[in-house]
């Protein structure tokens, strides 16, 4: 005997157990589709990161010289390439997920035209 009731109330209005069911899996979706966006959002700011250091050794550039700070710079810059390549791996990586999102989201709406209207 399953424990999920037939059907659910919201304001005295009766939604049948699979709408219900439907409206959970998209809000599973959005939620998703909300950590994905969270996830861009760190990947572009480590991405900012190397361009702002790199950005400032340009600048400064004439103060120093490059032959005598090598042993530091050569770190940094392994460093700051790592940083570049993570961001852009969180970003390419949300951004496909946000697109897998969106594709489950349109399948379910194709399905049920009721629910289309409140997610455009």
């Amino acid at each position: 005997m399953s424990s999920f009731p037939q059907s659910m109330k919201i304001k005295n209005t009766e939604i049948p157990r699979s709408e219900s069911l439907t409206i959970n899996k998209l809000q599973l979706l959005l939620a998703e589709k909300r950590t994905s966006l969270s996830t861009m959002r760190t990947g572009i700011a480590i991405l900012a990161l190397p361009i702002s250091v790199l950005s400032v050794l340009i600048a400064t550039s004439r103060l120093y010289d490059i032959t005598q700070v090598l042993n530091f710079l050569i770190p940094l810059l392994i460093i700051l390439t790592i940083l570049a390549v993570l961001g852009l791996y969180l970003i390419i990586r949300s951004i496909r997920k946000i697109i897998r999102y969106d594709h489950h989201i349109q399948k379910i709406k194709e399905r049920h035209e009721e629910l289309s209207s409140l997610l455009d």
